[in-house]
């Protein structure tokens, strides 16, 4: 009597006791700047793209290899001589509102980054119509074959991410102002202070793929609750509050302090970003003194490159490449045309009579420059001080990325607000060969700021994408780089490669182009 009336009162209080909440497992992220804009369509920002790669996903996504693979697609087949392709969403899309993703939906999302991508004339150019005639299917009509599709529809800058229709909806030159995804990850709007920090949490109704992941690519497996990122613009202070443990992740470390990461216990570096970034300078070609062709080639004569490289990344060569053309050096399509422009260093007196010949009479350079992206602030300021070495007007405005955001879609006349050059970083791989080189397509008003207009430039990289051979296409990579060198779209600087740090009880982190955050685990 006495234990069952024992066991009935345990019993009891083991029922009434509260459940424990397992903790939340939160991953601690200092991005490499602020975050300003939401809309990875509106912008190309680096910060934006990996904000992007979180909550949105595109129909297809890139492998390690940085080959496409159907990523919200079971899959896709094509027929009619290669004239139609009919693609089919995979089961169990939902968008983080909770509704279904639709075919719909994703027919009204490639139609607002048609709008804005410089590639559109490409894709325009070879499709006839793109349709949902169902819930789950898009059937693209093409006027002639086009097998490079795939690579179109899984490019990064700027994103051809899906979102509901009734978002898509948004002028593309507006930001969309919901951020509604169906990625692995939910952002928290109510969480967001710019210049400060943004927050995620896992999705609970995503479906990963059943691959492992890839890059973008494969089974995106989220390990952790929530991931926050937190501006820390200071980059000893973040390296400080990595080492003690406060955060999990620096993206981009000042690499002078790489040593001391190396040496320091529960920090692991590495090289995540196995392709690099392309850092340029991009003027701006609808005005002065920017605009003027022969004022370009004198500055990009007075860019050193190996130098800009060491003042961006140090001494050690393996973070950094140096000279390189408008094609990654080591790409199957890098050239040798025209590289003695940027081998053979000229002296000062000869730049000067190249800018004299061009007409230039010190109208000032409006310079963008970041000082909180430590690689863009070392690029800015190295050409500032060539600039002005070979007789420029040199407008020096220090200012934060998030500005530079802000104003390079400006058309204005940099006396009334506009600009006239700024510093940029493009993925490696955009320069891998003429495909997906967004800086140095250059339609006019459709191409990426700074709107450069070069017949040459877009008939090569139309050719390129028709080519039927790889020696059709090394011929066309020649002319195509001769002709940049000519026109200067943008100004090459050299490829870097940064490497990342983060505490060791972290694992699984995944190598690609872009900082990523399914498959990490954190002890």
């Amino acid at each position: 009597m006495q234990r069952r009336t024992l066991l009935g009162t345990a019993g009891a209080a083991m029922l009434a006791r509260p459940a424990v909440a397992a903790p939340t497992k939160t991953l601690i992220f200092v991005p490499q700047t602020n975050l300003t804009s939401l809309d990875p369509v509106w912008t190309t920002a680096t910060v934006t793209r990996n904000f992007a790669l979180m909550v949105y996903e595109g129909l297809y996504g890139r492998d390690q290899g940085f080959e496409p693979q159907p990523q919200m697609l079971a899959g896709h087949t094509i027929d009619n001589d290669g004239l139609r392709w009919t693609m089919t969403l995979r089961d169990g899309l939902f968008w983080h509102d909770g509704t279904p993703v639709l075919a719909r939906d994703c027919l009204a999302s490639l139609q607002r980054w048609l709008k804005r991508d410089p590639t559109s004339v490409i894709v325009e150019a070879r499709v006839a119509e793109i349709a949902a005639p169902d819930d789950k299917t898009l059937v693209w009509r093409l006027k002639k074959p086009f097998p490079l599709l795939p690579h179109f529809l899984s490019k990064v800058q700027p994103q051809p991410v899906m979102m509901p229709e009734r978002l898509a909806a948004t002028d593309p030159y507006k930001q969309v102002t919901e951020i509604v995804g169906c990625g692995p990850f939910q952002f928290l709007k109510d969480e967001f202070v710019s210049g400060a920090s943004a927050s995620f949490v896992r999705f609970a109704k995503y479906n990963p793929r059943q691959e492992p992941p890839s890059y973008t690519a494969g089974g995106h497996r989220v390990h952790v609750d929530k991931v926050e990122w937190r501006v820390i613009p200071d980059s000893a202070t973040a390296a400080a509050a990595l080492t003690a443990g406060e955060v999990d992740w620096v993206e981009l470390p000042q690499p002078d302090l790489l040593p001391m990461l190396k040496k320091a216990a529960g920090v692991t570096t590495g090289l995540l970003d196995l392709y690099g970034t392309v850092a340029l300078l991009r003027p701006n070609h609808l005005h002065g003194p920017t605009n003027n062709p022969g004022v370009r080639r004198a500055m990009m004569a007075a860019i050193d490159q190996r130098e800009t490289m060491t003042a961006a990344m140090g001494d050690d060569t393996s973070t950094w490449k140096a000279p390189m053309g408008y094609i990654v050096p080591g790409s199957p399509s890098a050239s040798e045309a025209g590289m003695d422009t940027v081998r053979v260093r000229k002296t000062t007196d000869e730049i000067k009579r190249m800018l004299e010949k061009a007409g230039y009479a010190g109208e000032p350079l409006v310079l963008l420059h970041p000082t909180d992206q430590l690689v863009y602030h070392a690029v800015a300021t190295v050409a500032a001080d060539a600039f002005r070495k070979i007789g420029m007007t040199v407008d020096d405005q220090l200012v934060d990325w998030g500005t530079v955001v802000q104003r390079r879609p400006s058309k204005e006349p940099p006396s009334k607000g506009g600009w006239g050059m700024f510093p940029a970083g493009a993925p490696g791989p955009e320069f891998a060969d003429p495909l997906l080189s967004n800086p140095m397509r250059s339609n006019g008003a459709k191409a990426w700021f700074g709107w450069p207009e070069d017949e040459r430039i877009e008939n090569a990289h139309a050719a390129w994408i028709d080519a039927t051979s790889d020696a059709e296409r090394r011929k066309i990579e020649a002319d195509y780089q001769r002709a940049a060198f000519d026109s200067v779209p943008i100004i090459p600087c050299g490829q870097y490669l940064p490497h990342a740090a983060w505490r060791s009880n972290l694992s699984g982190l995944v190598k690609g182009s872009a900082p990523v955050f399914w498959g990490v685990e954190k002890a």
